[in-house]
């Protein structure tokens, strides 16, 4: 096999066509369209079937979790008690971030960084981002009369 191969040659290869192509054959045409054809109806064998069609869409079954007949206090119960379960999630995530700061702090305070200085500016600009978000909420006229009730107060207000 290999002296075989050894005797193929790229460039000889290209030599020869174009030498072939050169000649003044009656045929040279219509013999390309048969070679081109035969090679891409060869081409289409290796696609496939799945790609040759449009995909069927899939057929979607919706599961709900929930009753179908449940009335507006039950839904506003049941998202009070969500609203329950994720404000201690997010209180427990806020203790683990203040002790993630002070251990920081307290590394800072080791290697000689100031602290102090790079709390102010992140305070700083903290206090920018929500005077913005404030000025937003006026220029959009935001109702604050629902936001500012606490959680107790709006499951109360609703319930009764």
């Amino acid at each position: 096999m290999k002296r075989f191969l050894r005797r193929v040659s790229p460039k000889r290869a290209v030599v020869d066509f174009a030498q072939q192509w050169q000649q003044p054959t009656p045929h040279r045409w219509p013999i390309l369209g048969v070679a081109l054809a035969m090679t891409f109806a060869l081409f289409m064998l290796f696609i496939p079937a799945s790609q040759r069609i449009v995909p069927q869409r899939p057929e979607v079954i919706y599961i709900s979790t929930f009753a179908d007949d449940r009335s507006e206090a039950e839904i506003i119960a049941s998202n009070c008690e969500n609203q329950r379960f994720r404000n201690e999630l997010e209180a427990r995530l806020e203790e683990r971030a203040e002790l993630r700061r002070d251990i920081y702090k307290a590394l800072g305070r080791a290697t000689f960084i100031d602290v102090d200085e790079i709390e102010q500016a992140a305070a700083d600009e903290q206090a920018a981002a929500e005077a913005e978000a404030d000025a937003l909420r006026a220029e959009a006229g935001f109702d604050e009369s629902l936001a500012s009730l606490s959680l107790e107060e709006y499951c109360a207000r609703a319930a009764g």
